[in-house]
């Protein structure tokens, strides 16, 4: 504070710019900037990466198969990126949109199991598309270094509430799969062309449009389809993991907006991104 900095939560800032950023002189920046030249310089952007805990690696990529169906519901939830370079984009999550430019990002394809996974990161290291495995930048992976499915897809999180939030939805969720294989049970898998297609609804239009529900193949107000994730869906797992109030805070989120629609609000008030700025600087402390 005493030199003017504060911490701001949050997708993208709202009127910072790429070419004012410095580039930490580290191995791993360094090596994304000569690899990726602009596309790595212009990536001012801000994620939630979330990490659930499972030790079977066939049920891993299961849960990852199967969770990708619900990708867009929690970006939609965790919008908070509604402004790039000091304008306003017209979307609620912009950083999907300067994410989607690294390449080997976005919604992963099905896997029959880590065999066939670990097949596939193998063919990419062997053919010196990639040196290891982080570099594959899907909107859900394995994690290379620990036992864990990370979940890759959501804005920064403004308020703490939120990010505690989303965290619970993803672990819930993983439960709810693990339940669905014990008792031999299933979740439809859709192509990942038609999964993109409901992620860019969430970062066109966030908690304020609708998402396409593909068993009934119609579409629906997102905040119903996450009420029914919620309160249908997730409801038996919450209370075995002591986290149903945590997740139940996305009816919150959907009462109040999400951080992009606060901000947006803000905006439309004062014309002044540098008032966003600010409630956004309030809001991230908030609960810390």
């Amino acid at each position: 504070a005493e030199k003017g900095l504060a911490i701001v939560a949050a997708g993208t800032p709202p009127f910072s710019t790429w070419e004012q950023q410095d580039i930490p002189p580290l191995d791993r920046y360094v090596g994304l900037r000569e690899d990726l030249q602009q596309v790595a310089e212009r990536n001012l952007i801000f994620g939630t990466h979330i990490h659930v805990g499972i030790e079977d690696r066939d049920f891993m990529v299961d849960a990852m198969n199967v969770s990708r169906y619900f990708l867009p519901h929690d970006l939609a939830l965790s919008t908070s990126s509604p402004f790039w370079e000091g304008s306003k984009t017209g979307l609620h999550s912009y950083r999907s949109i300067i994410w989607r430019n690294f390449p080997r990002t976005g919604i992963p394809m099905s896997f029959g199991g880590w065999s066939e996974y670990d097949h596939f990161i193998e063919t990419m290291v062997r053919s010196n598309t990639i040196p290891d495995p982080t570099k594959i930048w899907w909107d859900v992976r394995p994690n290379h270094k620990f036992p864990t499915l990370e979940f890759r897809v959501c804005d920064m999180c403004t308020r703490v509430e939120e990010v505690v939030c989303i965290a619970a939805i993803f672990q819930a969720l993983v439960a709810k799969l693990w339940k669905l294989r014990r008792d031999n049970l299933t979740f439809r898998l859709y192509p990942e062309v038609l999964l993109a297609e409901n992620k860019w609804r969430a970062a066109r239009y966030g908690l304020t449009g609708k998402l396409i529900d593909f068993g009934r193949q119609s579409e629906h107000p997102a905040t119903d389809l996450i009420v029914e994730l919620i309160e249908w869906f997730l409801d038996d797992v919450g209370d075995e993991l002591g986290t149903r109030a945590e997740v139940e805070y996305a009816l919150r989120i959907i009462r109040e907006g999400s951080s992009s629609q606060r901000q947006l609000a803000v905006y439309e008030e004062t014309g002044d991104t540098r008032a966003v700025v600010r409630h956004l600087m309030a809001e991230t402390l908030e609960g810390v």
